[in-house]
């Protein structure tokens, strides 16, 4: 057990921070434990992460305390913590391709700009969350330029290939800087519901021959999503998730699965439904068909899963060990660089974590 916080910054100051940073106020004191996947990795509870920069490029968030940030439109994700001042000014971070055509007359950009790297440093940051907007390609790629420069680790919960990515992959590795991605799965969402489905048909020698998961949502990623080319990468990360468990291995043929973002429902605000179907072939031929319908509030329902990547990413940093952040990836995120059984890792991983019990 170590006394040390891991210190974070938040870039993109969204429903995913603002769920975050709530989880962090509602578990603070380490009474209350439901809700959480792991209460200790490593020694390190959530009480133990401390946030200590934030970036956002709205006007309407930069230059707030983040306890006032988190909660300014357009974000609309439940709130289920009252957040003192925390003492973190929102920085005005860079635009880029942040900001998509469906949003553009939602959000203010902000007029100023940080030196990004600079404020990395000076704030003590050890990790960067990177919680921007689906499709920001540019963006993310130019924040992870500035984690390497930082030598601060990289948490990539969106849907933009770095971990994936063999030249980011190796950049990040031949810099002995910490990186776990791509793509945030859900504590139990769309994806890992459809994910193990698919795995029991597979263990059960049920032939998945075709399956969907259509997704509704009213966030700004929902309505980022309507624009088709800011979806792409999280078509292809959602859609590998489940079909690389599929069929004991051998996967799908491509028409015969569609899995994602279908539309944008405002009322529904950041509550996603999800509606999967699998269709097999069982024993003799015989068809077996599931349906399942799933509504969760889409940003709590990741904020703990980062909760872990960051204690993780902590732990194995610590221990000098950063080629286990790859079971890591594989553990937490749809499209990491090295697939692997879900159970196979978090024994693994578990066995990593807990040596000094």
């Amino acid at each position: 057990m170590t006394d040390s916080k891991i210190k974070v910054a938040i870039l993109g100051v969204g429903n995913c921070a603002s769920s975050f940073v709530q989880g962090l106020q509602y578990y603070k004191d380490d009474t209350e434990e439901s809700g959480l996947i792991s209460d200790v990795i490593g020694g390190y509870r959530v009480s133990d992460i401390e946030v200590v920069s934030a970036f956002d490029i709205n006007k309407s968030k930069v230059g707030k305390d983040l306890s006032e940030a988190i909660f300014e439109k357009p974000n609309n994700t439940t709130k289920f913590a009252d957040v003192p001042s925390l003492n973190v000014e929102v920085k005005p971070g860079k635009v880029l391709d942040g900001i998509g055509k469906f949003v553009k007359d939602i959000i203010e950009p902000s007029d100023e700009t940080s030196n990004i790297v600079e404020e990395l440093k000076s704030s003590g940051a050890e990790i960067l969350i990177n919680l921007l907007p689906v499709g920001s390609d540019e963006a993310v790629k130019f924040y992870a330029e500035c984690a390497i420069a930082a030598k601060v680790g990289f948490i990539n919960c969106i849907p933009v290939f770095i971990a994936r990515d063999e030249e980011w992959y190796q950049k990040f590795k031949e810099n002995n800087v910490p990186l776990i991605g791509d793509d945030i799965k859900s504590q139990v969402g769309a994806t890992i519901v459809h994910r193990v489905l698919a795995q029991l048909f597979s263990d059960r020698g049920v032939n998945l021959k075709r399956s969907y998961q259509l997704n509704v949502g009213g966030n700004m990623d929902f309505l980022n999503m309507l624009e088709e080319d800011r979806l792409e990468t999280k078509r292809t990360s959602k859609t590998s998730s489940v079909t690389s468990v599929a069929n004991k291995g051998k996967g799908m043929e491509p028409k015969n699965v569609r899995i994602g973002p279908s539309d944008y429902v405002e009322w529904l605000e950041d509550r996603k439904k999800a509606f999967i179907r699998l269709e097999g072939e069982s024993f003799g031929g015989v068809p077996l068909n599931i349906e399942v319908q799933l509504e969760v509030w889409d940003s709590p329902n990741s904020a703990g899963v980062v909760i872990d990547a960051v204690r993780y990413m902590k732990y194995f940093k610590e221990s000098n060990d950063l080629e286990s952040l790859d079971l890591v990836s594989a553990w937490l995120m749809k499209a990491p660089a090295k697939a692997a059984k879900d159970s196979e890792t978090l024994q693994k991983l578990h066995e990593l974590t807990h040596q000094e019990d």
